[in-house]
């Protein structure tokens, strides 16, 4: 019989899965559990030493025999402390060892209890990686301790190996040996790194070619990276799903599609490949975190672990370009699959419902007339968007790379990195920005540098507007002024104070007339859009277009025949 924690017990299950067999222990009441479960455990062979000092050395010296991780587990407070020589010692030979630390809770920390003393980090820069897996209380908390123990255990043998930190709070009571078995817990498995990508045949490869329902799924992305022929070759055996922010094929209207979907299931994935960076839509991590049956995988240039969808199996470390490469050159001649003619019905349909929408005069109605008339430009440009509603838009109508300031997704340097831009791009570098983001950002037009390439739309509707759609938000008092930051400001003082070119508009007519001035004029100085228009005009328009959009799926356009998972 287990421990009944099961921070413990998933410790202990994914030791096991990650190939451990010696564990080194230290006498203790804290980390007793801990010991319990190792000796009970067929697959790991429990070594008592007493000293913690000698019993990091120990562990050390059976790294080096066997050349494999090996554990050492302590109670709480000093005892941890008593390895760092050990771990230093590990991390300059680069010998894999896994340091097991039981910890009081952390309510307990700092507040003259036995033996407690802040564990986190306490063996500092010789640790490669350092976590603590509290005792979880929901699904969430589970997914999150199987992910840091994963990384953990990844860590110790990458790059040749090195030590890490697992510290483990545990409640009391201390000794309830109540559980059967073990989990079987979901393990993360590394590749790394591919430089012969022939290496992959046996798994990826294999893998893509067995699923019936695979989904390549594209983050955020620099331009340069993106190998639209291999994109293009690989859409008929998989459905492609990419924002404006790592540019493919097309706009895919996935985000509004899904949004009428719900729990229709023939649309999920049984296998997942991620590449590159964030994603705007949060529709689709809710969506892709459903299909929880389903082989994801994780192509990255650093072989880090990316766990967006919750659901992670194997991680790749090298350039996504060569693997989707490999990809394509095995399914080139592969006829376009059931379940890639399902998900290109639904995106078609909901494309020229996008195409056929003609918001009032709104946020949306002005960055679909930009985009419109952007076509008919035989200038070279780029194209920024600031985060929050800016981009949001913009993966509706932009169909070409949209640049924004996705790494953390915050508000501010949106602006300056657009006029960043403009300084050494000779093309016209445009910046559609909401009123927040402009404001927090606007010295960016405090400079002498800037020239007249850098052109901006500023979309001013007194607020927030984003905060206004976030359901349950509306029933607060505080949502005007203190969330939402309503105000009556201008950008007018703004430009004239930096000699900004400035234009205003405040209906569909001034603001399409701006909008042609802003693509086609000549000038030295940088020239700014304002365009003012009402929040609930915005959000109501917005809604509108989704509700067209679920009226177009649910009445059957595109829902083909059935295909078995």
């Amino acid at each position: 019989m287990f421990s009944n924690k099961e921070n413990i017990n998933m410790l202990t299950a994914l030791l096991v899965a990650h190939g451990i067999r010696h564990v080194v222990v230290c006498p203790g009441s804290r980390n007793a559990p801990l010991i319990h479960n190792f000796n009970e455990c067929d697959e790991l062979h429990c070594h008592p030493v007493t000293d913690e000092r000698s019993a990091g050395f120990y562990a050390l010296g059976m790294a080096q025999a066997s050349g494999c991780p090996v554990a050492v587990c302590v109670t709480s407070g000093t005892a941890l402390l008593n390895l760092a020589p050990a771990v230093a010692e590990a991390f300059y030979l680069k010998l894999p060892l896994v340091v097991v630390s039981a910890d009081r809770p952390a309510a307990f920390i700092d507040q003259l209890d036995g033996q407690t003393l802040p564990q986190d980090n306490a063996l500092g820069c010789f640790s490669r990686k350092s976590v603590s897996v509290q005792e979880p209380c929901d699904d969430t908390g589970r997914w999150h301790c199987n992910r840091m123990i994963n990384e953990t255990l990844l860590e110790c043998v990458r790059n040749g190996g090195g030590p890490v930190h697992i510290n483990v709070p545990v409640s009391e009571p201390l000794f309830n040996f109540t559980t059967p078995s073990l989990p079987v817990e979901r393990v993360i498995r590394r590749i790394e790194p591919v430089a012969d990508t022939a290496s992959l045949e046996d798994t990826l490869v294999a893998s893509f070619v067995r699923a019936r329902r695979p989904m390549i799924v594209i983050g955020q992305m620099k331009r340069d990276r993106m190998p639209h022929d291999i994109i293009e070759t690989l859409s008929k055996r998989a459905v492609i799903i990419s924002e404006s922010l790592a540019y493919t094929l097309h706009i895919m209207h996935f985000d509004e599609a899904i949004s009428s979907l719900k729990d229709i299931d023939e649309y999920l994935p049984d296998l997942i490949l991620y590449i590159g960076g964030t994603l705007v839509s949060k529709r689709i991590k809710a969506f892709l975190r459903k299909a929880q049956d389903a082989d994801v995988w994780r192509i990255d240039d650093d072989g880090d672990i990316h766990d967006t969808f919750m659901n992670l199996k194997t991680v790749v470390q090298g350039r996504h370009e060569d693997v989707l490469a490999l990809l394509a050159s095995v399914c080139a001649d592969t006829p376009e699959c059931g379940y890639v003619e399902r998900w290109n019905g639904m995106l078609h349909a909901t494309a020229q419902c996008a195409a056929d929408y003609e918001p009032a005069f709104s946020q949306m109605a002005v960055v679909k007339y930009f985009e419109e008339q952007l076509e008919d430009m035989d200038y070279d440009y780029d194209v920024y968007y600031a985060n929050s509603s800016s981009v949001r838009l913009a993966n509706i109508y932009a169909d070409h790379h949209v640049f924004c300031n996705r790494g953390v997704n915050g508000i501010e340097g949106s602006l300056s990195v657009a006029a960043g831009h403009s300084v050494i791009c000779m093309g016209m570098v445009f910046c559609v920005i909401g009123d927040l983001s402009f404001m927090y950002d606007s010295n960016a037009l405090w400079n002498v540098c800037l020239h007249g390439n850098l052109r901006i739309i500023l979309l001013n509707n007194g607020c927030g507007g984003i905060f206004y759609g976030l359901k349950g938000l509306e029933k607060s008092p505080s949502l005007d002024n203190m969330v939402a930051g309503k105000h009556a400001a201008s950008a007018q003082g703004v430009c004239a104070q930096n000699d900004i070119g400035y234009l205003k508009a405040t209906d569909m007519s001034e603001m399409q007339i701006g909008i042609v001035t802003l693509l086609t004029s000549e000038t030295s100085r940088p020239m700014v859009l304002e365009v003012f228009t009402d929040a609930f005009e915005d959000k109501k328009a917005l809604d509108e277009y989704y509700r067209k959009i679920a009226g177009t799926i649910l009445e059957g356009v595109a829902k083909p025949e059935f295909i078995p998972r």
